[in-house]
């Protein structure tokens, strides 16, 4: 390999489409688990994701890796072929994820530096056994089993033509998308691929490894092969494959003759019509006339195949330019970018956002006499295009929660299969949308979660069968999102948590006030009890932790992003546990009030209403709790400045606004100050010095400089 090819960037490449395969893979094995067998569909699928990895991971020289996914693609090869009846199915799905983790792991050691060591044998020895197994049963039939699918590792590029009376021949025209990257080596995986079959086998341009300045080439001109093999059209394009970056394969059969000429693939002698338009050429072409063309022109053929061209005469003032039968359609283009880039991005766009306050909100605007009706529509038009910018930047960072919900699936069939609990597993808004770096925050915790429904939500059959439920355990994974925020639930209906045994264990443990009786504590409150660290109710330790066990953990997590975790069970018919985070970190419309001489901040989309009240509209209780009644109906109040124990706040109704606050179908009222007025809001952590406080997610700079505190709506709700 030349000394200057870029190493690093192939095995991005390789990292990130094997990456792809993988999760493409488990989504459809578990997305089949549950059946009788795999569709023919499938197993062409699995077939071509091995058969992709082996190549991929042959160029790069992970043997491991070539090895197990070279058997895997043995076993489906036959499958593929024989159609053999009375395959195990779940010993199959086994197998198949086996493989799978396996190749994940190893790329997970390639991605932190570390040797590709893992020992595939046993795993190889085992699908070796199965295959043995139902060829086995294929031979007992009668039936005929396919030839091997023998791969043997090329030693050269060039293999010497051996033609026989059923060799083919076949000139290859393979175009790329034009933002494809690393072209050279995504040519050099067809040809790697092509390899197997190859009696002969010539590519142009040549040097695809050791200059990487061809990637231009091939992008601009295509990439043309020579092949002589014993194959189809169709098997051939079995292996070269589609992508997303392959615009289009053409193949073409020829004969030894035509083939013998190379990469000539027009006629010797061939000459430009410079003059004569397309629809010309075409109909001296009907009409039996020669036509020459720059490129190869199949016998008898009246349209212009792929990869042919004319030139089209030239227009007064304009250059020539090449022509196809048809116009080019418009085709969605893709690129992947790095994740730290896009976090720097959004990172500036948040800085964007704060400085574009400090400069509307500057005091030099303040002087009164000041004609600023210019200044006010730029202003206006640089709003409206930094307010475009963020929600295109944020769109970027959106992600579905598919992948995530998918291994949850993973974990739901790998833990029950373990436990033997025969388990359904739900899974509802999966095609939600949150940022990327929430779903990284939440995926442990969401792990945990699952594995402890599995393990000790659900009861064992036999205890189900004796409580008379269903002998299926179902747990459900859902998401969905309400006023900015995401909620992602994982329900089960097993037998739920025990109250009188937290309590029990929470007052062993010293944690209930003193003088708070039992029964003073709300559900919530002693569920609660569960995410302290070191609590759990469970007497056996087993290999996936019991309820509580970890699960301050879980709380953590999500407080770093600014979520919460929220319980609720009922004993003997399951338990409900809700993870409630934002649906971005980056930048939301706020409300920004004042109480005192403190600034606070509140998300647009909860507040429902600001009203002026009047003194007898107030209800005190004795216990110090405070009601209002609007239009009938009876809320409670909040006052800000009280609850969080400020100096110089007004504490008339009447001297301040009341705002009406709405989650998760529960309202309050909020009594401030006064309104400063509405803006978009830059959030930021709450720094980890600081005790998390209830009511607070997070803190922004104001265009004045100075720093305002998030409210929570949900924690003051609460």
């Amino acid at each position: 390999m030349a000394e200057g090819f870029n190493t690093e960037d192939m095995l991005d490449m390789y990292l990130f489409e094997n990456g792809q395969l993988l999760e493409q893979l488990q989504e459809t094995v578990l997305e089949q688990k549950d059946a009788d067998c795999f569709d023919e569909d499938s197993i062409n699928e699995i077939f071509r994701t091995m058969h992709t990895i082996k190549g991929s991971s042959g160029i790069m020289m992970f043997d491991n890796i070539t090895a197990v996914s070279h058997k895997l693609e043995d076993v489906f090869y036959f499958l593929r072929e024989s159609h053999p009846d009375n395959v195990p199915h779940l010993e199959l799905v086994d197998h198949v994820l086996e493989v799978e983790d396996f190749i994940s792991s190893e790329m997970e050691k390639i991605r932190n530096g570390e040797a590709v060591d893992g020992d595939a044998s046993r795993i190889i020895a085992d699908l070796d056994k199965f295959l043995t197994k139902i060829k086995s049963g294929v031979d007992a039939g009668g039936a005929q089993a396919p030839p091997e699918n023998v791969h043997e590792e090329p030693k050269q590029f060039y293999i010497a033509p051996v033609a026989s009376s059923a060799s083919r021949f076949y000139k290859i025209y393979i175009t790329f998308l034009p933002e494809t990257e690393m072209a050279n080596v995504r040519a050099y995986k067809i040809v790697y691929a092509l390899k197997e079959i190859a009696e002969d086998l010539l590519y142009s341009p040549e040097d695809i490894l050791s200059d990487e300045k061809i990637s231009e080439v091939i992008l601009q001109e295509g990439f043309r092969v020579l092949l002589q093999a014993q194959s189809t059209e169709e098997e051939i394009r079995d292996l070269i494959g589609t992508g997303y970056y392959i615009k289009a394969v053409d193949v073409f059969e020829c004969k030894a003759e035509e083939f013998l000429q190379g990469f000539d693939f027009g006629e010797a002698g061939a000459q430009i019509d410079l003059e004569s338009s397309v629809e010309e050429i075409d109909a001296r072409t009907q009409a039996g006339e020669a036509v020459e063309t720059v490129e190869v022109k199949k016998a008898e053929q009246k349209k212009i195949a792929p990869g042919d061209f004319v030139i089209q005469s030239k227009e007064p003032g304009k250059q020539k330019k090449l022509a196809k039968d048809k116009p080019k359609g418009g085709k969605e283009s893709f690129i992947s970018v790095n994740i730290s880039k896009m976090d720097q991005l959004m990172e500036l766009i948040g800085e964007l956002v704060i400085s574009e306050s400090v400069v509307l909100q500057s005091p030099d605007l303040k002087v009164p006499g000041l004609y600023l009706d210019n200044f006010n529509k730029a202003a206006a038009q640089l709003s409206k295009i930094s307010t475009d910018l963020q929600n295109v930047i944020m769109s970027m960072r959106m992600v579905p929660l598919t992948n995530t919900f998918q291994k949850m699936n993973r974990i739901v069939f790998d833990v029950s299969r373990k436990l033997g609990k025969d388990i359904e597993f739900e899974m509802i808004g999966e095609n939600t949308e949150v940022d990327k770096n929430i779903i990284e925050h939440i995926s442990d915790p969401l792990m945990h979660i699952v594995r402890n429904a599995v393990d000790h939500g659900i009861e064992t059959n036999e205890e189900r069968a004796e409580s008379g439920k269903p002998n299926k355990g179902k747990v459900t994974l859902s998401a969905r999102t309400e006023a900015g925020k995401v909620w992602i639930s994982v329900e089960d209906n097993g037998k739920g948590l025990d109250r009188a045994k937290i309590l029990a264990k929470a007052k062993k443990q010293g944690l209930l006030e003193d003088g708070k009786p039992e029964d003073a504590y709300s559900d919530k409150e002693v569920y609660q009890f569960i995410t302290l660290p070191g609590f759990s109710t469970n007497e056996q330790v087993t290999e996936y932790s019991g309820r509580g066990v970890g699960m301050d953990v879980v709380v953590q997590n999500l407080q770093a992003v600014g979520g919460a975790l929220e319980i609720e069970s009922k004993l003997g018919f399951g338990s409900t546990m809700s993870m409630k985070i934002p649906l971005t970190l980056a930048i939301i419309d706020g409300i920004v009030m004042e109480t005192g001489t403190s600034s606070f901040v509140m998300e647009t989309g909860v507040i429902k209403q600001f009203i002026r009240v009047k003194e007898e509209m107030m209800i005190h209780e004795p216990n110090g709790d405070e009601y209002i009644m609007i239009r009938g109906e009876c809320y409670p109040v909040i006052r800000l400045g009280k609850w969080y124990g400020l100096t110089e706040y007004r504490e008339s109704v009447e001297d301040g606004v009341m705002l009406i606050l709405e989650v998760d179908d529960k309202r309050i009222c909020l009594l401030v100050d006064r309104l400063i007025g509405e803006q978009e809001i830059v959030v930021k952590p709450i720094p980890s010095y600081i005790k998390k406080v209830k009511g607070l997610s997070g803190c922004t700079q104001l265009g004045d400089g100075s720093i305002a505190l998030i409210l929570d709506a949900g924690g003051l709700v609460e």
